[in-house]
């Protein structure tokens, strides 16, 4: 206890230093955590948590110093990394994704599939040897296909093909997506970081101006200590969105095809949103591109094929025989052999199979009804939903930022001034920083319903 300017100050025994940060973030967390005071507490149960909190730190550090003030080093800027716009992102994405890739071998197989169709059937040959004249006959047989079989059959192969190249489309769909969204998730831990980073200098900023006032007397040792707290838990937070931010750029690598250890610094802002077309452009989109869609109207037309080609199989085919006997002595000593053979259609011509074909025909074709019903108000939802966060960034960017960094920084003067206590100043930057983290979060909630509407309409709409 001491005597300055005629009133008593007790001088409460220091209770904080980095001797005790532990290297453990998960020690570091226990040990330092205050939990946030919600808005509805009185100032006694602000007090209560308080006086709480600084009891467990004076249990745990009893050899503090007072003058002691965090030393560790000041958050060294990010590495710029490799500059990557988004269009040289989803390029990437389209020319080196492994999984886009594969599919697109699928292609290969499916003009294989065309190739074998347009093969014509091989001729077959036949050799007799007998005791009886003639002694030896030699024909050959070609199968003629009648009624079209061999058009239709390269018709269902191409049909084929075409779904190929549906399924390939919606994987390149896919990949797109999954790219846009990664990109911005390496945006978007970026600017989390940086925002961290700021509030890690805001509250050493604020250690400082508390340091200066307990010198001079105005505040407690408890302040001084309280600052503490949110420095280190500021610098717990830091590292912890570093972290989070080198595994976002290793999935961003990995869908690129990229090496894993690749910095990305990407250079398309999380601000910068593409504008969408009006809902009806949309919704015509939708029903020429739709992944989900193309494929139920391409399985039809494979189905159309099919029946095209069990109708063809009604037409029996034609076997063309000609080739020679020899060694009748002595009625001849060779001849010629000509005939021919022929299927008759008379108790198969394919009825249960074409059956089959109309009956799934028709359940594609009500599927892809309900189908374009459904993926109506699936875009048009979307649609709703990338308005509204549209909205909602617009509001967080015009009203609240400013006005929470203005608060912010008025209550900074008035501490500095003496004019409110340590409490109100905290709250104040708590405020403003989960405005801030709401705004991160909410451009990154943007760019998801943006590549969602992309997704869902089947087109590139930026």
């Amino acid at each position: 206890m001491r005597q300055e300017s005629g009133r008593r100050v007790t001088e409460v025994n220091p209770i904080l230093s980095l001797t005790w940060i532990s290297p453990s973030i998960d020690n570091m967390r226990r040990t330092l955590y205050v939990p946030t005071v919600a808005r509805v507490e009185g100032l006694g149960g602000i007090l209560r948590r308080l006086a709480i909190t600084v009891l467990a730190v004076m249990c745990a550090t009893p050899g503090a110093s007072p003058q002691s003030q965090p030393q560790a080093a000041a958050p060294a800027s990010a590495p710029e990394g490799r500059a990557l716009t988004l269009q040289q992102a989803l390029e990437l994405g389209a020319r080196q994704n492994l999984d886009l890739m594969a599919a697109r071998q699928r292609r290969a197989f499916a003009l294989a599939g065309i190739r074998a169709a347009r093969q014509i059937p091989n001729p077959s040959v036949d050799f007799e040897a007998s005791r009886d004249a003639p002694h030896e006959v030699l024909f050959f047989n070609q199968p003629i296909e009648l009624g079209g079989k061999r058009a239709h059959r390269i018709d269902v192969a191409r049909q084929e093909q075409g779904l190929t190249d549906v399924e390939i489309a919606a994987t390149e769909r896919q990949v797109r997506r999954a790219v846009r969204a990664a990109y911005f998730a390496v945006a978007g831990m970026r600017a989390e970081t940086a925002r961290r980073a700021r509030v890690l200098e805001l509250a050493r900023r604020l250690y400082d101006i508390a340091q200066q006032r307990f010198q001079a007397g105005d505040v407690a040792q408890l302040e001084v200590n309280q600052v503490q707290l949110e420095v280190a838990r500021a610098e717990v937070d830091l590292r912890v969105a570093r972290q989070q931010a080198t595994v976002s750029q290793e999935h961003l690598s990995a869908l690129l095809n990229e090496p894993p250890d690749t910095a990305w610094n990407p250079t398309t802002r999380l601000e910068d949103a593409s504008p969408a077309p009006p809902v009806p452009d949309l919704v015509g989109h939708a029903f020429e591109s739709n992944g989900e869609l193309a494929h139920v109207n391409q399985d039809l037309r494979v189905e159309q094929a099919r029946a095209g080609l069990l109708r063809a199989g009604r037409v029996p085919d034609l076997g063309v025989i000609f080739g020679g006997v020899f060694n009748a002595a002595p009625s001849f000593q060779a001849g010629h052999h000509e005939g021919f053979t022929m299927n008759l259609p008379i108790f198969s011509r394919n009825q249960g199979e074409l059956q089959q074909s109309s009956a799934q025909q028709r359940f594609l074709e009500l599927e892809a009804s309900a189908l374009r019903r459904t993926i109506a108000g699936e875009v048009q939802a979307a649609y709703y939903e990338w308005d509204t966060r549209r909205t909602e960034v617009e509001l967080y960017r015009s009203t609240l930022r400013p006005a929470a960094e203005r608060v912010e920084q008025q209550a900074e003067e008035s501490y500095r001034a003496g004019k409110v206590n340590l409490l109100t100043v905290l709250e104040a930057q708590r405020s403003v920083q989960e405005i801030e983290k709401s705004y991160i979060e909410s451009l990154g909630a943007l760019q998801n319903a943006f590549a969602e509407l992309e997704e869902i309409t089947g087109t590139r709409l930026d």
